[in-house]
């Protein structure tokens, strides 16, 4: 009997890559470094972090970061190994739990359908050492693309799973089976409707609509019938609308962010759906907008015994992510 655990599952702590002058941070690479000890100062304080970097060099600096910013270090664990960029979410180990035995799923990735080099973020969940047994497989599946309940329903978007730059060949029949016998689980809520200006990711979930427990989910919302986003996520609203309907479930809209662009002037993909769930926190981006407090209060208001943590992840998005996408939850024996 399989399940694909939720993100609220007890966590060993979180897998980060660290940004270099080597990957895409290199032209905000100051920015992105505060952004991650912000991360690591929201997490080191309850569970362990096992930070990637790519030298002896980069490790030693990260060590002396952390220790100026006055962080604890014994809950971080640093290891060095090759990477092309840090989008965690997207090449880090998915959990299940297989006739009660916790396992990690190593999915193919390709940089989102091959729009950027992935080789060496594909290789990279082989490099570490686990404590899990970890298994291959050659299906394209990010990450950021699935989420569940923890009850056998995963939700996901056609847009991304049914491109056909991720597994051309599979009908979605032939999709559905193998999700449904790797992760074990049972129903497949598709979303056809839903996706953010900015993103390279053709409509990863996690940018859209998450679960914040078994029978919560928190999408983004926009209001205002002006934007750009308003025919999409209006449309994915009403999809959730008549997904919750059916299986009895509670919605929390989460404001649109007040628009964000990058220098050139494009609009940046900034969302609040991309929160982290951890042992104790939620983890969620903010963005430095008046958007903000809003969405802080929503997530505070069905966070159960978590604390609603926000961290500023503008500098992110000008690399297309936010806090979710740099991160992955790792099941508590992982290591």
């Amino acid at each position: 009997m399989r399940r694909f655990l939720p993100e609220w599952h007890p966590q060993w702590g979180v897998l980060l890559a660290w940004p270099d002058p080597d990957t895409d941070w290199a032209d905000h690479l100051a920015e992105a470094e505060r952004c991650y000890l912000d991360i690591l100062a929201a997490l080191l304080d309850h569970q362990h972090v096992l930070l990637v970097c790519r030298n002896d060099t980069l490790h030693n600096r990260i060590q002396r970061l952390v220790a100026q910013r006055g962080l604890g270090a014994e809950r971080l664990q640093l290891v060095i190994a090759d990477y092309n960029d840090t989008w965690a979410r997207d090449f880090g180990p998915l959990a299940i739990e297989n006739d009660g035995a916790t396992e990690l799923l190593d999915y193919t990735f390709t940089g989102w359908g091959g729009k950027f080099e992935a080789d060496r973020d594909n290789a990279l969940n082989q490099q570490l050492t686990w404590s899990l047994p970890l298994h291959s497989h050659s299906l394209v599946l990010e990450g950021g693309a699935v989420d569940t309940d923890g009850q056998g329903n995963l939700l996901t978007t056609r847009h991304c799973l049914r491109n056909p730059n991720r597994n051309p060949a599979l009908s979605e029949d032939e999709l559905t089976a193998q999700l449904k016998q790797q992760l074990g689980v049972k129903d497949i809520w598709w979303l056809d409707h839903g996706e953010l200006e900015g993103d390279d990711t053709d409509a990863h979930v996690d940018t859209l609509a998450r679960f914040v427990d078994a029978r919560t989910l928190a999408y983004v919302q926009c209001q205002d019938t002006e934007d750009s986003h308003y025919p999409s996520l209006h449309r994915m609203e009403q999809e959730l609308q008549s997904l919750a309907h059916h299986h009895h479930l509670t919605l929390v809209p989460l404001p649109l962010p007040t628009p964000q662009y990058s220098r050139e002037g494009q609009r940046l993909p900034a969302t609040y759906a991309n929160f982290l769930i951890t042992n104790e926190k939620i983890l969620l981006p903010v963005y430095g907008c008046e958007t903000d407090q809003a969405a802080i209060d929503a997530l505070s208001a069905v966070a159960g015994g978590r604390t609603v943590t926000p961290v500023n992840c503008r500098v992110l998005i000008e690399q297309h992510g936010s806090l979710h996408c740099v991160t992955m939850q790792l099941p508590r024996g992982a290591l």
